[in-house]
């Protein structure tokens, strides 16, 4: 099954399971035993993996609006984030 994982378009996967196997390949890489050429593959597709997450953290920012607090402690609106 994690094989199966490993065949899916990254640009498919939602940022949690990008995220796991991104996890995965580490766990893998930081043991040690894994073959040398399967440790190149490891290392492509998690680089893929974290630029894919990073393209989706910085979509989400672009959507995360502060909402903006009216004397009364009504909300009176939203505004973007940074400004």
């Amino acid at each position: 099954m994690a094989e199966e994982k490993q065949k899916i378009e990254v640009t498919k996967l939602s940022f949690e399971d990008s995220l796991s196997q991104l996890e995965g390949i580490v766990e893998n890489l930081e043991q040690g035993n894994v073959p040398l050429d399967k440790s190149i593959e490891f290392y492509e597709r998690g680089e893929k993996l974290r630029d894919h997450c990073q393209k989706l953290l910085r979509t989400a920012e672009d959507k995360v609006e502060k909402i903006r607090v009216g004397a009364d402690g009504s909300a009176q609106g939203t505004e973007p984030l940074d400004s």
